[in-house]
């Protein structure tokens, strides 16, 4: 890797680290750093260290985490495709488990029964079947804008059907929580959920990435290379269902992320998705991480909705990219 790449990368890291300091301590409240280090290292039952520890800290973890996985699932998906505007939200993945939480808060018992994490691994499940289903039919003929055109048709169908659900039960003011996205209701319990369904899925792709850059050569040419595309295409998709569904249950429907970062990373260091995807994790979680401090800051005591920040930092970033590549 030359020395640019190794500097971008550095910065990008940074930035991030940076930007996990003042997810912590800005706010309503403004926090001094040594009152962060001592809420770590030397915690008192005083008012700030308890919103360091309890609200702040796992706050910003989930942020970067969800950041990352989100960026990882859209560039496998992309790979897998060989389409750069394939992303999970775009093909209804995330969608389908927004769904699933709205047919849930529809009614009390089913929601104690399952919560909001399962029902959105049931229509991450459900949604990610379709994707199957229309993928997986013909690999060597596959129709790539049919498949995109179907996501992204059964994306509007499941937030329109979340809608519909949430203003028959009067739960429209909590539904527009998970379509907007945000991170106001994580809590220590959201980090080891993500740490542990999304590190094990996101880990397992990561090792998956040789696999994926031989269907991204094309299906003659893996198949040549002895390698069965329909296989790859399927992991591949199950391995984005858990990744997938446990952002939608930490932080909502949370969409953009995956189109714009995998985008501009093979712009920046090539094809490889040996180095793509987890570079994707790093400018993922750099993304999401300033988009939520924007959104606490920006209109205090209030909250906007994390995804009017991420697409108005990824827009610019993906016009710029583009702009770049016609000069």
């Amino acid at each position: 890797m030359s020395k640019k790449k190794v500097i971008l990368i550095g910065l990008c890291s940074i930035t991030a680290i940076v930007g996990l300091l003042v997810a912590i301590c800005a706010g309503a409240k403004q926090i001094p750093l040594q009152t962060v280090w001592n809420s770590i290292f030397r915690f008192e039952e005083i008012l700030d260290m308890q919103i360091v520890r309890d609200v702040r800290m796992p706050r910003a973890i989930c942020t970067a985490l969800v950041g990352g996985i989100l960026g990882v699932a859209g560039a496998m998906m992309q790979g897998v495709t060989r389409n750069e505007v394939a992303e999970p939200s775009l093909m209804g993945i995330t969608q389908g488990a927004t769904l699933a939480i709205a047919l849930v808060g529809a009614s009390s018992s089913i929601y104690g029964l399952l919560g909001n994490t399962i029902a959105a691994f049931i229509g991450a499940m459900v949604s990610g079947l379709f994707v199957l289903g229309f993928s997986m039919k013909n690999a060597r003929n596959m129709n790539i804008s049919r498949l995109l055109l179907a996501g992204t048709a059964l994306s509007t169908f499941f937030i329109s059907m979340a809608t519909v659900i949430a203003l028959l039960t009067n739960k429209s003011q909590s539904l527009a929580f998970w379509i907007s996205g945000g991170f106001r209701a994580v809590n220590w319990d959201s980090v080891r959920l993500v740490l542990v369904v999304g590190g094990i899925a996101t880990g397992i792709a990561l090792f998956f990435a040789p696999k994926i850059n031989i269907v991204n050569l094309g299906e003659d040419v893996c198949i040549g290379l002895g390698e069965n595309p329909v296989k790859i295409r399927m992991i591949t998709l199950l391995l984005l269902i858990p990744m997938c569904a446990v952002c939608v249950a930490v932080a909502g429907n949370v969409s953009f992320i995956g189109l714009i970062v995998p985008h501009i990373v093979r712009k920046m260091f090539g094809q490889d998705y040996r180095k793509v995807m987890p570079i994707s994790f790093l400018f993922g979680a750099t993304l999401v991480i300033w988009a939520d401090v924007l959104a606490r800051l920006v209109n205090q005591p209030y909250e906007t909705p994390i995804g009017l920040f991420t697409s108005l930092v990824g827009v610019p970033l993906f016009i710029w990219m583009i702009r770049k590549e016609s000069v």
